[in-house]
């Protein structure tokens, strides 16, 4: 069985796509996976299970089947959440104080983010003194710097009429004029060795706050980065625990901003991948006729102080199971059939479903679904945990609804997939 506390440290240790993929190689290879590198030939053997990484944020995991060609269950995530990352030459001085600026990734809830003690982490590309280059995780384990609000006297109208300008408002504030140097602060973050240069880094903010419990009973999970690092939890345990022949999880980055990146779903890691697993064109397209994507991402739970901005025959909640997203527009790529054995394996688990549809009048937003099943000509369906404060540097969800995920998607695992 699945702890909170197996989740709050999976979530306090994938602070960015890189360490998420980190973590979960480190897992699988655990539990007995092989890790495979894109650029050496492959020698697969049927029951075995195997993982790659691209990019060093980006995963695939399988479990090697005798027949290639018969129908796949994939289940598919993404390893990045909306966030800060610094620019590549981020200090400044303003008013005696020093600052590192950063540009925004994906749709960030801006507000949350003032007041927070923020570390860095991410990845640096180094050359040592022998020319050789390396890439490097890193990550402060306190605290480095603070985006302060401005005061309310200073800013009467700020609980009524307040914008952000990100350009403007979004420095943290790292110390006192003087003594700080970024490249200096990378190396010493990196343990670089006499000589070492910094040629480039990926380095976000983070919330420094871990991951936790709450409420009366305990049962909300509240965290940075629950979108989508719950989905991969899940996937992960679920693939690792079914261990079934022709089972599959990828977990791309770059959902936040679009996916059209070589590790991203709109990339060609999944096909690639594919490709070298099943075999020719023909053995390709009788496998994907017969297997089944499900696209895993939150999904917005009903909050109980807005309650309008939901359509009230579509509103999910928390501690009731996981949600179903449906779109007329394609894009959520649920349909009836998917559906319908979507349902088949909740009822087969025991576990409790829920739908979500967007108001007609609002916008909806996609996931890396559609794309993925238009890609690989397969079909599809989405679902995902009910969550608050999508986006937020702080989001809840209730762990029994994670539970309930696992079981569901460990249980499509498990199963046959038939039209």
């Amino acid at each position: 069985m699945l702890t909170s506390q197996q989740l709050c440290d999976f979530l306090d240790a994938s602070v960015t796509p890189f360490h998420a993929a980190q973590t979960m190689q480190s897992y699988f290879v655990s539990r007995g996976f092989e890790v495979l590198d894109e650029a050496q030939a492959w020698e697969l053997k049927a029951g075995e299970g195997y993982v790659v990484v691209r990019n060093g944020s980006a995963l695939i995991a399988f479990v090697m089947p005798h027949d290639t060609a018969q129908g796949w269950r994939i289940l598919g995530a993404h390893t990045d959440s909306p966030a800060l990352r610094l620019k590549p030459k981020p200090q400044s001085t303003k008013a005696g104080m020093v600052v590192w600026s950063a540009e925004v990734y994906g749709g960030v809830l801006l507000n949350p983010w003032f007041d927070r003690a923020l570390g860095v982490a991410g990845r640096v590309s180094t050359l040592d003194a022998h020319g050789e280059v390396s890439h490097t995780l890193v990550r402060s384990e306190s605290a480095v710097g603070i985006i302060p609000s401005l005061a309310i006297h200073l800013d009467p109208n700020a609980n009524t009429n307040r914008t952000i300008n990100a350009q403007k408002e979004l420095s943290a504030v790292v110390g006192i004029e003087g003594s700080i140097e970024w490249e200096r602060y990378v190396a010493t973050l990196a343990q670089l060795p006499q000589g070492a240069q910094l040629l480039g880094h990926e380095l976000y903010f983070y919330d420094t706050q871990k991951a936790s419990t709450l409420g009366v009973e305990k049962s909300l999970i509240t965290s940075a980065r629950l979108d989508n690092l719950l989905s991969c939890f899940m996937g992960m345990h679920a693939l690792v625990d079914a261990r079934q022949e022709a089972t599959m999880v990828v977990f791309n980055d770059h959902e936040e901003v679009g996916s059209d990146t070589f590790a991203g779903a709109n990339g060609n890691f999944l096909t690639s991948v594919w490709e070298r697993i099943v075999g020719d064109a023909s053995m390709r397209s009788r496998a994907a006729s017969q297997s089944l994507f499900v696209s895993t991402d939150n999904a917005h739970a009903l909050h109980p102080n807005y309650i309008d901005v939901h359509e009230a025959n579509h509103a999910p909640l928390l501690g009731r199971g996981m949600v179903l997203k449906h779109n007329a527009n394609q894009n959520y790529s649920t349909n009836a059939t998917s559906e319908a054995y979507l349902r088949q394996a909740a009822l087969a688990a025991n576990v409790p479903l829920q739908s979500y549809v967007v108001r007609s009048d609002m916008r909806c937003g996609s996931t890396i679904g559609p794309m993925t099943s238009a890609r690989m000509g397969m079909a599809s369906v989405d679902i995902g945990v009910p969550t608050w404060s999508m986006h937020s540097i702080r989001e809840t969800a209730h762990f029994g609804d994670i539970l309930a995920g696992y079981s569901l998607l460990r249980a499509l695992l498990e199963r046959t997939w038939k039209k």
